[in-house]
């Protein structure tokens, strides 16, 4: 009997033993196991997904959704020449714009510039797409391979025009020579009627207008230098012929207190014109539209209400050699203007 006792205490010994271990076997393997999986995910999984998926999608999606050149949310910029009154310029631009826009379903954006070197800044920039550029301007542009004319403007029946000189009424300033140590006043350095031109003509006539005026005054227009003329606040100016009558329902009299001294030789007109990478389909659209207003008498107004022109033809860069030969036989280059 007590050997069974004795066995069968050995046996509780051994099973209180077994089932120690037991439970130190989860013990040390729960916590080993679960913090494994944890760093495991947090440490390779998730950084390795999120900075490969955001670099390469996000501007993959940005390039899809950017809009058509000609919609309302990327229109055509078509920057204009400053030579008269801001608002005035808009106001005859806007219709032709809205125009074309209903012919085409094109959207384009009428814009002008602080001045004429910003307006030629901006189509080569290619923060515009098509201008409305005077002739030195064109002739500039083209050279630095921003700009291809499409389109010449027609003025009384013609595709040229003149510049003129002129001067107050009482300063008694009758010829070009008379300038001398006089204040003169130009609507812009790179306006082909209201500086190039003269300019040249008074270097022709002995006169150094760097030198020899007394004052050069930028009025920022054609119409604006009437005004100071007429004012008297330059004794002499010039302009496009015949620019007097932009002022003349403000100042009637204009006429007779301002004179014409000098005519130049024919200017051939401003233009419109295109960025050479411009889209072809997109150019050709907006030109067939544009050509389309010479055929109704409201195209016609509206025209005329943009720099007074009367109508538009088609036209290529020789145009203007003509020009080019002027200046060449004036021994003046380009570059040596546009200083």
């Amino acid at each position: 009997m007590k050997r069974w006792l004795l066995l069968l205490a050995v046996v509780g010994v051994l099973a209180l033993a077994l089932a120690g271990c037991g439970g130190g076997e989860q013990a040390t393997q729960a916590p080993a196991e679960q913090p494994k999986a944890e760093v495991t995910e947090k440490a390779t999984e998730a950084p390795k997904e999120e900075p490969t998926e955001a670099p390469t999608e996000a501007p993959t999606e940005a390039a899809a959704e950017e809009p058509a050149l000609g919609t309302a949310e990327n229109p055509v910029i078509w920057v204009l020449t400053p030579s008269q009154d801001t608002q005035k310029v808009l106001a005859g631009a806007e219709p032709i714009a809205q125009y074309v826009e209903e012919k085409t379903g094109i959207v384009i954006k009428p814009v002008v510039p602080t001045d004429y070197t910003a307006q030629q800044e901006a189509l080569c920039s290619g923060e515009a797409h098509m201008a409305a550029l005077n002739t030195f301007g064109y002739v500039r542009a083209h050279e630095r391979g921003c700009a291809d004319v499409a389109l010449v403007s027609v003025r009384y029946g013609a595709t040229s025009y003149k510049g003129q000189i002129i001067a107050g009424a009482d300063t008694g300033i009758e010829k070009v020579e008379d300038l001398r140590g006089k204040t003169f006043c130009r609507p812009d350095p790179e306006s082909t009627s209201g500086w190039v031109i003269p300019k040249l003509t008074m270097l022709a006539a002995g006169i150094d207008p760097e030198k020899d005026l007394k004052e050069i005054v930028d009025t920022g227009g054609h119409d604006t230098t009437v005004i100071g003329v007429y004012n008297g606040d330059c004794d002499a100016g010039a302009t496009f012929q015949d620019a007097r009558v932009l002022v003349e329902d403000q100042y009637p009299d204009v006429k007779e207190k301002v004179v014409v001294i000098a005519t130049s030789a024919p200017i051939p007109n401003d233009n419109i014109s295109f960025r050479p990478d411009f889209p072809e389909d997109l150019k050709q659209q907006i030109v067939d539209a544009l050509l389309s207003l010479n055929e109704t008498e409201e195209g016609k107004e509206m025209l005329k209400g943009l720099f007074s022109w009367q109508g538009l033809e088609p036209a290529d860069d020789s145009f203007y050699d003509g020009f080019r030969q002027q200046l060449e036989a004036a021994g003046i280059s380009i570059e040596d203007l546009g200083k």
